[in-house]
């Protein structure tokens, strides 16, 4: 098994920092806010050819209880739990705090071992804190600079005794797993679902808005199948987002969307499909993903099949560049139908990856055509010649034509319609890319 690290500290020592550091990769928040980190985010990390999991955390408070800090402290101490070693990162410019000691004295009295890390020692503007670290009993202190990539030497040969071995990190690990983004407008239970399908308390929830704040990745495994499950704070009308934390935290749910397969957009069954869950669906579609709309709430609300039946006309009329979504609704709180999602989850992946051989997908288009020709245009009627799908996820088709640059869009729209409606495509984008030329399999053809 691969280490596991937790890193903990109070707030703003730069965890989040160090954790990118680690992982290679921007995937935590990073901010002079404190408190930025709320849930706790795992990546597979490498130092110098040591490979291990790292955890980032919230800042370590004495608060407890059903606040909000309160259950960001729960969710640090599920953390530590789970950590095969500790890593207490202090700020050395700032000097050892009250709270440094407080949270050393309990780290110290627990099983786990601990690596000290003072931060922020570049330049040895942190020297007098680096000294002062030293009274915090866990050993000698380690100076780094998460920013400016320092000191990791030295870090490598504090945690290194702790791992079995310093092994190669797999590169094949996680591949061909689903990833899977839960995405939506604040407070309509996206974290409470992504709790219910792990069945565990993994992602912090709670009636405040925007409580989660970064997408936060869990490696999981359902029947077999391997999911990247990806939380993510919720989306609000760009008009609406003015603070520079609010538009990080919004660019981060972004980038979620981008690197998912499938994404499920979350609704509140009581509000209804409003004009901002339209606009993530249309944002979802143009990245090309897969989606699946969840009607969350649905033991709240009172006429159902009305409910049902707003939603289903609102999505025919305002996305039919993506008709035939999948809707299911759920109760994220009771978990009431939430054993339907998963399946129609890996159903619509299965569209999204599906391939139309050229020869069936030729006679197609010949009986397509040949039911409503194409426009005539410039007093010539176009010529369809020849189609193939060049890629999937989603579906992608190559279609030969005489004149693409005149091809009315409205004729477009009929063809990917009838790849819908004939095809067995329904529910994810389909895009078309028209090119001059006649049919390359034809003795003599040029493409």
């Amino acid at each position: 098994m691969p280490l596991t690290v937790a890193i903990v500290g109070r707030p703003n020592v730069g965890k989040s920092t160090l954790f990118n550091r680690l992982v290679g990769r921007r995937q935590a928040l990073v901010h002079p806010t404190p408190g930025v980190t709320r849930d706790r985010r795992e990546g597979e990390a490498a130092l110098l050819g040591l490979s291990f999991k790292a955890i980032d955390t919230a800042g370590l408070d004495d608060e407890r209880g059903d606040t909000l800090t309160g259950r960001m402290q729960a969710q640090t101490g599920r953390a530590i739990d789970e950590a095969d070693l500790l890593l207490m990162l202090v700020d050395a410019r700032a000097g050892v705090t009250p709270l440094d000691s407080h949270f050393a004295d309990a780290l110290r009295r627990s099983a786990k071992p601990v690596v000290l890390a003072a931060n922020k020692c570049e330049g040895g503007a942190g020297a007098a804190g680096l000294i002062e670290a030293y009274r915090l009993g866990l050993g000698e202190p380690v100076p780094i600079s998460a920013e400016h990539g320092e000191g990791l030497s030295a870090l490598f040969d504090a945690i290194a005794p702790h791992a079995e071995a310093p092994e190669a990190e797999d590169t094949q690990a996680g591949e061909g797993a689903l990833n899977l983004a839960i995405v939506g407008r604040p407070n309509v239970g996206k974290s409470t679902l992504v709790n219910r399908l792990l069945g565990e308390e993994r992602v912090l929830t709670g009636p405040e808005p925007g409580v989660t704040r970064d997408a936060v990745w869990v490696e999981w495994s359902w029947r077999g199948r391997e999911i990247r499950l990806i939380d993510t704070a919720g989306l609000r009308r760009r008009a609406r987002v003015s603070e520079k934390l609010e538009r990080l935290t919004a660019a981060d749910t972004e980038n979620a969307i981008r690197f998912a397969h499938v994404a499920v957009l979350l609704i509140d069954g009581v509000e209804g499909l409003e004009k901002n869950d339209l606009t993530i669906a249309r944002q979802i579609a143009e990245e090309g993903r897969a989606m699946v709309l969840a009607v969350n709430k649905w033991d709240a609300v009172g006429d159902r099949g009305g409910r049902l039946g707003e939603i289903r006309d609102r999505l025919e009329r305002s996305l039919p560049q993506i008709r035939g979504i999948p809707v299911r609704t759920l109760s994220g709180l009771t978990g009431r139908g939430v054993e339907r999602l998963l399946p129609t989850v890996f159903e619509i992946f299965e569209i999204w990856n599906a391939r139309v051989d050229t020869g069936p997908l030729n006679r197609w288009l010949a009986g397509t055509v040949d039911r409503h020709p194409p426009p005539i245009v410039g007093g010539r009627r176009l010529r369809l010649r020849y189609m193939t799908q060049i890629k999937s996820r989603p579906p992608t088709f190559a279609l030969f034509t005489s004149r693409p640059s005149v091809m009315p869009e409205s004729y477009l729209r009929y063809l990917v319609n009838g790849l819908r409606d004939d095809l067995g495509l329904s529910g994810v984008p389909i895009r078309i890319v028209l090119r001059k030329g006649r049919n390359p399999y034809v003795e003599g053809a040029r493409s």
